[in-house]
C-alpha cells in the first residue's frame, strides 16, 4: 500500500512538473510575441524620428538607413515655411478639437443619462436613431454635407468643423456614457430626490462626478480622433488657409511631381507630440474608463 501511495505521489509530482513547464514555455512564447508586436508599433516613430534628421538626398538614396549626419534644419525650415503656417494649423486644431470635445461630452452626458434613467415613449426610437449613426460610413455624407454648408455659407469658417465633428462622434460615446449611468445604483437618485434635490442638481451633482471615468475616457477618445480627422477638413475648409488644421498644413509639403518627407517626418513628429503625450498621461485612465464601462453596461 505505501509503495501504490508513493508511486501515486510521484505520479502527481510529476504531471504538475510538466505542468509547470509547458506553462513556462507557453508565457515564454506569449512574451515574444508580445514583445515583437510592440516593435512593429514603436518601429515608425522611431524611423520617423531618425528620418527626420536627413536631408532630402541622403533620404532618397536609403530610407532605412541612420543618418550618416543628423541635422535638424528640416525642423527650423518647418517653422520658417510661411505656406505651411504649421503654428497656425496647431491653434486651429487645438480650438476645433477642445471645442468639439466639450460639446460632445456634454451632450453625450446630457442624453446619455436621459436615455438610461428617464422612460418615456420615444426613449427605446431615440437610441435605436443615435446607435444607427455608428453603422453609416460617415465619408459616403461628405457630398450632401458639403452641399448644404456651401448653399448655406457655413463652409470655410472656424466653426465649420465643429457640426459634422459633434455630430459623428456623438454616437459611440452616447453608447458609452448610458452603459454606464446604467450601471449605476438607482437608490442614490431616489435618496436626493427625497432629500429635495431637483433633477437637473442630481444629474449634475450627483451623477457627473460618478461618471469621470467614462466621460474621461470620451474625451481623450474623441481629441484624437478630431485632431487627426482630415477628409471633412478638406472638403469643408481647403479654401480657407487661415482656418487650416494640423491635416491640412502636413499636405503642403506634397507636390504635384515630388515630396520632402523629411520635412514631412519633422512636421508630423511636432504636430503629433501633443496627443502621444497625451495619451501616455492618461493612458490607464482610457483602460479604466473602458473597463468600467463595459462592466457596468
Amino acid at each position: 500500500m505505501q509503495s501504490d501511495n508513493g508511486s501515486q505521489l510521484m505520479a502527481v509530482q510529476d504531471n504538475s512538473t510538466g505542468t509547470k513547464v509547458k506553462n513556462g514555455i507557453l508565457g515564454c512564447a506569449i512574451n515574444v510575441v508580445l514583445w515583437l508586436f510592440s516593435a512593429m508599433c514603436i518601429f515608425p516613430l522611431v524611423w520617423m524620428l531618425y528620418s527626420s534628421l536627413k536631408n532630402k538626398r541622403e533620404f532618397n538614396a536609403s530610407i532605412i538607413t541612420l543618418p550618416s549626419k543628423p541635422t535638424l534644419d528640416n525642423y527650423f525650415k518647418i517653422f520658417a515655411n510661411k505656406d505651411a503656417n504649421l503654428m497656425g494649423a496647431m491653434g486651429n486644431s487645438v480650438r476645433t478639437t477642445l471645442l468639439s470635445v466639450l460639446l460632445i461630452v456634454l451632450f453625450s452626458f446630457i442624453v446619455g443619462y436621459i436615455l438610461a434613467r428617464v422612460n418615456f415613449r420615444l426613449n427605446r426610437p431615440l437610441y435605436v436613431m443615435f446607435l444607427m449613426g455608428m453603422l453609416i460610413p460617415i465619408h459616403s455624407l461628405l457630398v450632401p454635407i458639403y452641399i448644404i454648408f456651401n448653399r448655406t455659407d457655413m463652409a470655410n469658417q472656424w466653426y465649420t468643423l465643429l457640426f459634422p465633428y459633434v455630430a459623428f462622434n456623438l454616437p459611440v460615446s452616447l453608447f458609452l456614457v448610458e452603459g454606464y449611468v446604467k450601471g449605476i445604483p438607482l437608490e442614490l437618485e431616489e435618496a436626493a430626490s427625497i432629500d429635495g434635490s431637483a433633477f437637473s442638481r442630481t444629474m449634475f451633482s450627483i451623477i457627473l462626478p460618478i461618471c469621470k471615468p467614462i466621460l474621461t475616457t470620451v474625451a481623450i477618445i474623441n481629441v484624437f480622433s478630431c485632431w487627426n480627422e482630415f477628409s471633412f477638413a478638406l472638403v469643408l475648409i481647403s479654401n480657407n488657409k487661415a482656418i487650416a488644421t494640423v491635416p491640412l498644413a502636413l499636405k503642403n509639403f506634397t507636390g504635384q511631381f515630388t515630396s520632402d518627407y523629411p520635412k514631412m517626418m519633422a512636421a508630423m513628429l511636432i504636430t503629433m507630440a501633443p496627443v502621444v503625450i497625451l495619451y501616455f498621461i492618461f493612458s490607464k485612465q482610457i483602460i479604466k474608463g473602458m473597463v468600467a464601462g463595459a462592466v457596468k453596461g
